[in-house]
């Protein structure tokens, strides 16, 4: 893997001229992607079907136009979240002045997965070149046409020096975490973030990790049912349940969880018909691999609804499990695909218990009328994001922090946030000589009365 060290190295050097450091470097910097992308729109479609057999409006809403209104937020508001920022000087240390500049790391790695594949790629890469840093982009080897796509526009639009894309599997991923890097942005499984966060430690490289986990759903008996459903179903079957923020499994309140699981049910049969699997926009299985686990944990419970599946189309129908135990196969483990547990509480105090004594989870999905439980629930249960009455919408927007928190992730992006990731908030206060306060010199006397009343 020559190659690699040799990319590492160009951007290092590259990185030292301080071209990168320009505003309107960087500015052209992304209207030159986003016009690239417009380029390949249709070529990034076609690759998204062809790996995880995503619609024409499924690849657009959860992918490109997700991207396009990341640039477009960038582009509009990084003059004015690059600009230094002046704050205030403690009385002590007059007269001076005190401000924070945003710096880039350096040369950073961004690690993607394959469930979303243009879409994890290119996002962290916007905050990444909206800092003013060099990238190296790792696509997944499992979605293995989008990653080409990627690799094309990325060398078309821009030189190895500055932005350069590695295709490659586990060969490809170990080179590079061999290397000295900046910052790591990693998206992922938690088993492969252990492994990103020990190879950063070597070199104590900041890292974010955007990870997953069971992320619970709780219909409360105030709840639209009606509405619920439609939105658990929706949240559950995009991309066929292979979405890190999913809803993994659901608690339904004892008196409407028949009437839910009715109501999804309908839900299902409204979406992709009687037979989803030979719905030629429902997704597929990325491979192999994956089907044959999901396949296994249909067997956790009684299949209420769904249950097929098409095994030459990597296909499973939307699923839904009654009777499920806390000990079986499909509670021990993040699902990533349409098979949805119901299980049925009756004291909100319960679930509580159990969902904070497992892992923090990415996030939560609470489905209520009931303002004092919307307040318990969010107070007391940790997790990454959320919604109250819907799902995974809380991450399609620039205007708050997506990430997880403990075993589900650590740091967050999107908008403002994204650049805030990848620039280091550099502290800076100038002292002035026009005049020297003695106060803080020695001896100290009986300065020690002055010092407590400035300093109480």
């Amino acid at each position: 893997m020559k190659d690699i060290k040799d990319i590492v190295k160009m951007q290092r050097e590259y990185f030292a001229k301080g071209e990168t450091l320009d505003l309107d470097y960087r500015i052209n910097a992304l209207r030159r992607l986003k016009e690239y992308i417009k380029k390949y729109e249709e070529e990034i479609c076609g690759a998204l079907k062809e790996d995880l057999n995503k619609s024409p409006f499924e690849a657009y809403a959860t992918e490109i136009g997700f991207v396009y209104a990341e640039l477009n937020e960038m582009i509009k508001k990084l003059p004015r979240w690059s600009r230094v920022k002046r704050v205030r000087t403690p009385l002590t240390q007059f007269k001076s002045v005190s401000y924070i500049v945003s710096e880039p790391y350096g040369v950073v790695l961004i690690m993607s997965p394959w469930n979303y594949p243009f879409q994890l790629s290119v996002t962290p890469l916007i905050g990444a070149i909206a800092g003013g840093n060099c990238a190296i982009v790792k696509p997944s080897a499992y979605s293995p046409r989008t990653s080409s796509v990627i690799a094309k526009i990325i060398g078309e639009c821009f030189e190895n020096k500055y932005i350069a894309v590695i295709e490659g599997g586990r060969e490809a991923n170990g080179e590079l975490l061999n290397e000295k890097f900046d910052y790591i942005f990693f998206t992922g499984s938690v088993g492969v973030g252990k492994v990103v966060m020990e190879a950063a430690s070597r070199n104590l490289t900041p890292v974010t990790l955007e990870l997953g986990g069971k992320s619970p759903c709780i219909v409360d008996k105030s709840a639209n049912i009606e509405i619920s459903a439609k939105r658990i179903v929706w949240g559950k079957t995009v991309n066929s349940g292979q979405t890190c923020v999913a809803p993994d499994y659901c608690f339904a309140h004892r008196e409407i969880k028949q009437d839910l699981i009715e109501a999804m049910k309908k839900c299902i049969r409204d979406f992709y018909g009687e037979s989803p699997c030979k719905n030629p926009e429902y997704p597929k299985i990325v491979n192999e691999k994956h089907f044959k686990r999901l396949l296994e944990l249909l067997d956790s419970g009684e299949v209420v609804e769904g249950g097929d599946f098409d095994e030459e189309n990597l296909k499973i129908s939307p699923t839904i499990l009654d009777n499920v135990s806390f000990d079986s196969p499909v509670m021990q483990e993040e699902i990533f695909g349409p098979i949805l547990p119901v299980i049925e509480y009756d004291d909100i105090e319960k679930v509580i218990s159990y969902i904070n004594s497992r892992p923090k989870p990415l996030a939560l999905y609470l489905f209520t009328g009931d303002r004092k439980l919307e307040k318990t629930v969010i107070k007391r249960v940790p997790f990454g994001g959320g919604c109250i009455n819907d799902t995974l919408v809380h991450l399609a927007t620039s205007h708050m922090p997506f990430g997880g928190v403990g075993e589900s992730g650590m740091g967050g992006y999107h908008g403002k946030w994204s650049f805030d990731t990848f620039t280091h908030k550099k502290s800076i206060m100038k002292k002035s000589f026009l005049m020297d306060i003695e106060l803080r010199y020695p001896p100290y006397h009986d300065k020690l009365g002055i010092l407590k009343k400035l300093m109480r």
